[in-house]
């Protein structure tokens, strides 16, 4: 493994990173508005289609949870506030041939996409408002801006079945590709593919739909990616549904989970969960706090996120396993229920879903909180057996718990953490992100650690690409958003192409389609830059430009001079900084040894018995199986 001789976070006088210009970076991908909504924009920002070679359906499901509780003595007005009475989701998928055309799956004319912003999406934008400290002025400005911005992915649409063609790509650099056109099975692979699944878990202020870009990128490249809306006062508002009557229902909830619920919530038969601030102590995510996180809040509301995970991944056995109409009926998302659309479910073919993607490996990423929630997956492998590795955007590193004294509480699976530049520049933070990479690394998996240039916090979410000017403007963002998506989606792909094992069609596809640009191959770093650090005031928020005008003029006049040569807009050192890259020869080390459990232990791959799908779990091995060609 090559590591940095230094990591920190102090300057160095003598450090080989001089002052430059803005990164010469390549020219995003490719991907044409997909509608005329979206080419006319009115008024509104829209979200890019995506790259991958499918199309992109999506289902939301809210489900009564199997145990409902409470975490925590934690209250407010005298209840308890962090309670798990249902999971919210949004799944991501590679959809059919024929998705948004002709009438969709119900027999609609016009097929359905949700919107980016939550409903209901007034009081959204008021739980934003009462999150950022500006009040009802973020509904004006919500409503001028993305409140009926559309996620580019067709409601209820089926399941693909088919394999994407081969040599998806017809150039190394180029943008040409093969989209929604049926290949040849890969050599020894069925007719149909058997997607992977994968777990998305928001940081703080973020909701299911906020990465929608990032979920999206990865299902249309052939993965389910299931993103969890946590309930754990982490976002910014959302809605907590009551069935009528039966399971889920408020006497139910009262009697077994032993949940107390305010009159006004028995009136309107929901709970409404804004963000939660510590008592005493805000803004305890700052930098500048010397108090640090209010750790008792935090971790009641981990341990809230990792039950509402094996809640989903318990859900997503059942769908799996055919058990999709038994979960269709549990459903609280459909019409007279708050937060809903009015199509529901309607349409959805769940046969077509039953052993359309595996449950036995997964991948779980998240990104700030969410990536510190990972980190807890990752150290609680019996609990999660079937996650398989993880990637890490941006950790909030304070949030992240000391591992416990028992080596089985550690990160034995591999690891990708990818930071923005902004808080790269944090001391403790990157002390914090470098050490779980160490820590994967010592107990044999491969992991890499690198940084996105020009990038700030809120890069790997939406809002970067449906607010550029505020990011660019205000928080000093360089790297062009849509570009920066897909350095953080292509440096994923490559890694999940190299660590996946090969059951199903995951790694087959990405074999077909993903375009290689050798990210993961970049030459580590020495010593951690500090080209763009800014006053300390200012970390971890934002990044600072010197002479400001000129370097963004002469670095847009750079660009455009190298692809009028034919050079290219930047090698991928100038987009990139990695520090800490496994080597070919201990990759080679660690499959060979995979290989070697792997031929001792039962798989367990076919279909999944009755009693492993009401438990959540089903055939897992503790050991991982991949391959790689270039690393």
């Amino acid at each position: 493994m090559s590591i940095p001789d230094r990591i920190t976070g102090k300057k160095s006088h003598e450090s080989q990173h001089q002052p430059r210009s803005i990164p010469n970076a390549k020219k995003p991908k490719s991907r044409p508005p997909q509608s005329f909504r979206d080419k006319a924009g009115f008024l509104q920002s829209s979200l890019p289609k995506y790259s991958g070679p499918y199309s992109v359906g999506i289902m939301e499901l809210e489900i009564p949870a199997r145990h409902p509780q409470t975490f925590s003595h934690i209250k407010r007005h005298g209840h308890h506030i962090l309670r798990l009475e249902t999971v919210l989701i949004t799944i991501y998928y590679p959809s059919a041939f024929g998705s948004g055309a002709g009438k969709d799956p119900s027999g609609n004319r016009k097929w359905s996409r949700q919107t980016w912003l939550p409903r209901p999406r007034i009081r959204t934008a008021q739980g934003y408002g009462k999150f950022a400290s500006v009040g009802d002025i973020a509904v004006p400005f919500f409503a001028a801006t993305t409140m009926f911005t559309k996620i580019p992915a067709f409601r209820n649409s089926r399941p693909a079945t088919h394999w994407p063609p081969p040599d998806n790509f017809r150039s190394r650099h180029g943008p040409e590709k093969v989209k929604n056109r049926e290949g040849p099975p890969p050599e020894g692979k069925g007719d149909e593919p058997t997607f992977p699944l994968m777990f998305f878990s928001h940081g703080l202020g973020g909701t299911r739909t906020m990465y929608s870009s990032l979920c999206g990128e990865f299902a249309s490249y052939g993965f389910v990616v299931c993103a969890v809306e946590h309930r754990d006062g982490s976002g910014p508002r959302t809605f907590v549904n009551h069935a009528k009557e039966g399971k889920g229902s408020l006497d139910d909830l009262e009697q077994n989970g032993h949940i107390d619920h305010c009159e006004r919530q028995r009136k309107k038969g929901y709970d409404k969960v804004d963000y939660i601030f510590p008592k005493g102590n805000r803004w305890d995510t700052s930098p500048l706090n010397e108090k640090g996180p209010d750790k008792e809040l935090r971790d009641a509301q981990t341990q809230l996120r990792l039950a509402e995970l094996e809640e989903a991944y318990h859900i997503l056995c059942q769908i799996r396993n055919g058990k999709g109409e038994d979960v269709a009926r549990k459903n609280l998302r459909r019409k007279g229920y708050v937060g809903s659309s009015s199509r529901g479910l309607e349409g959805v073919d769940w046969d077509a879903w039953k052993g359309r993607f595996h449950t036995e490996r997964c991948t779980v990423a998240g990104h700030s909180f969410g990536a510190a929630t990972t980190i807890e997956v990752l150290r609680h492998a019996d609990r999660f057996k079937h996650v398989e590795q993880g990637i890490i955007y941006d950790i909030w590193g304070a949030a992240i718990n000391p591992p416990e004294e028992d080596p089985c509480h550690r990160i034995h699976t591999p690891l990708l953490g990818i930071n923005s530049e902004a808080f790269m520049y944090w001391p403790s933070n990157f002390s914090a992100v470098s050490s779980l990479i160490k820590e994967s690394r010592d107990h044999g998996s491969p992991a890499w650690l690198t940084t996105v240039r020009g990038t700030v916090h809120v890069s790997q979410s939406d809002f970067s690409i449906l607010y550029p000017a505020t990011c660019s403007m205000l928080l000093k963002a360089t790297a062009n958003p849509k570009r920066a998506l897909d350095l953080n989606i292509s440096a994923s792909l490559e890694f999940l192409k190299a660590v996946m094992g090969e059951q199903g069609g995951g790694k087959a596809i990405l074999e077909r389609c993903m375009l290689d640009e050798g990210l993961l191959r970049t030459e580590v770093t020495e010593e951690l830059p500090e080209e763009r650090r800014p006053d300390d005031k200012w970390v971890a928020a934002r990044l600072k430009i010197p002479h400001e005008f000129r370097t963004r003029l002469g670095a847009k006049f750079v660009r455009k001079e190298r692809r009028r040569r034919g050079k290219g807009s930047g090698e991928v050192g100038d987009e990139i900084w990695m520090h800490v890259r496994t080597e070919k020869e201990e990759f080679e080390k660690w499959r060979e040894q995979s290989r070697h459990e792997q031929g001792l232990v039962k798989t367990g791959l076919g279909g999944d018995s009755e009693e492993d799908v009401e438990q959540g779990t089903v055939g897992v091995e503790d050991t991982r199986k991949s391959g790689v060609e270039k690393l």
